[in-house]
């Protein structure tokens, strides 16, 4: 008796693999797509979230997008094996250096400095970002581009400052100024004050203490 599958010619076993393999390829080729579609969606997320926030940098939402870089921009992991890349690899380099910047410690001769240093590392990021994801924005754009009102950062500045010094007051460092303008008087009760005084000078002066006793209602 003769095996149904001898004989087949090797397009014939092409076929058969085909048709065996092809909704698993299917299966996934989908996973895959679906995997990129959710990673550039993350990726794209975040970069709204940075260029939306780029004048207000103590927005917690801004802190928030600056901690997920990280997540956001670590590659894949397939099979046991790392990969990422290289605009990817740009995007946590920059971020790298802005991230040490950040936890630079200066003193307040050095702020300005400082601040100047901060904007272009950030302009970095944002930049090696819309690379990866394939905006045509350049450094000058990124940097001068966000808008600020005047008001924001006076009420930014006055916010920082009432909790600066409700801090100094909480922790002792600074102690509550008062200044007192006048206490409630009762005038009737001053009146009969001022007439004791009154009599008891008198009495001082002539030697004399009378005492009225008063029976008792």
């Amino acid at each position: 008796m003769q095996t149904p599958f001898l004989g087949l010619e090797l397009k014939d076993w092409a076929t058969i693999v085909a048709a065996l393999l092809g909704p698993i390829l299917a299966v996934q080729a989908q996973k895959a797509v679906e995997s990129f579609r959710e990673k550039q969606r993350r990726k794209a997320f975040l970069f709204e979230q940075l260029m939306a926030t780029r004048a207000a940098r103590l927005a917690p939402e801004h802190v928030r997008a600056l901690n997920m870089v990280d997540l956001v921009f670590y590659g894949e992991r397939a099979f046991g094996i790392q990969r990422r890349s290289a605009k990817e690899q740009r995007v946590l380099d920059a971020w790298k250096e802005y991230h040490d910047h950040l936890n630079n410690k200066v003193d307040d001769a050095q702020i300005s400095l400082w601040v100047a240093q901060g904007d272009e590392l950030f302009t970095n990021l944002l930049y090696a970002v819309a690379q990866d994801l394939g905006f045509k924005f350049d450094r000058v754009q990124l940097k001068r581009g966000a808008y600020s009102p005047v008001a924001h950062g006076e009420i930014e500045a006055e916010q920082t400052e009432l909790r600066k010094a409700a801090l100094s007051l909480v922790t002792g460092k600074h102690a509550l100024k008062m200044n007192v303008v006048g206490f409630p008087v009762d005038e009737e009760a001053l009146a009969i004050n001022k007439a004791a005084i009154q009599n008891i000078g008198k009495a001082l002066e002539t030697g004399v203490l009378q005492v009225e006793v008063k029976p008792k209602d």
